[in-house]
């Protein structure tokens, strides 16, 4: 792999940064809401120790961001790339959440053309893990042009395997009315 999964990205509204171990504090208060965590396989992820797993995880990663909400300068929750595969050309963008005072207001959106326009300069396809029962981010892919392509049991970091589907987006389809 010769581009990082961890550069700092902006636009208009989201500043991505890599995430440090000091943005625990902050990321915690975000995820500490029961709601964000509601329709996800893991609802007990609010929890300070289970976060505490998640967030291992995203700092072993090597691809996790702090989404910073520009307009507020808030955290408004975390995203990462993950499991490059040089094979397919090919890399993951998951473990998103936000906060809920950015839900339904185009934040998602924003984040992830963010997100796809830089890695489409490096890989040809994106996948995404969604959980199963998790209809609102299934619904918010497929606005950004994700198509279902599989079902998969995804272990998460420390975690038991959940089902999730599996969603792409082509860099030749990519979705020019949204991205």
């Amino acid at each position: 792999m010769n581009f990082s999964i961890q550069p700092v990205l902006e636009n208009e509204r989201v500043l991505l940064l890599p995430l440090q171990q000091s943005d625990f504090e902050a990321v915690y208060a975000v995820a500490a809401d029961p709601a964000v965590w509601a329709q996800h396989p893991s609802k007990d992820r609010w929890k300070r120790e289970v976060f505490q797993v998640f967030f291992e995880g995203a700092m072993a990663s090597g691809g996790a961001f702090k989404i910073m909400d520009k307009t507020t300068g808030q955290v408004a929750g975390c995203t990462r790339f993950y499991d490059y595969n040089a094979d397919d050309n090919s890399i993951l963008i998951g473990y998103t959440f936000y906060g809920t005072a950015w839900w339904g207001k185009g934040f998602n959106p924003a984040v992830k053309a963010l997100m796809l326009d830089y890695i489409f300069q490096f890989v040809d396809r994106v996948y995404l893990h969604v959980g199963s029962n998790n209809i609102r981010s299934q619904i918010a892919v497929g606005r950004i042009g994700g198509v279902k392509v599989a079902e998969q049991e995804v272990a998460y970091f420390g975690e038991l395997p959940k089902l999730n589907f599996v969603y792409a987006i082509d860099k030749s389809s990519k979705q020019d009315k949204v991205l």
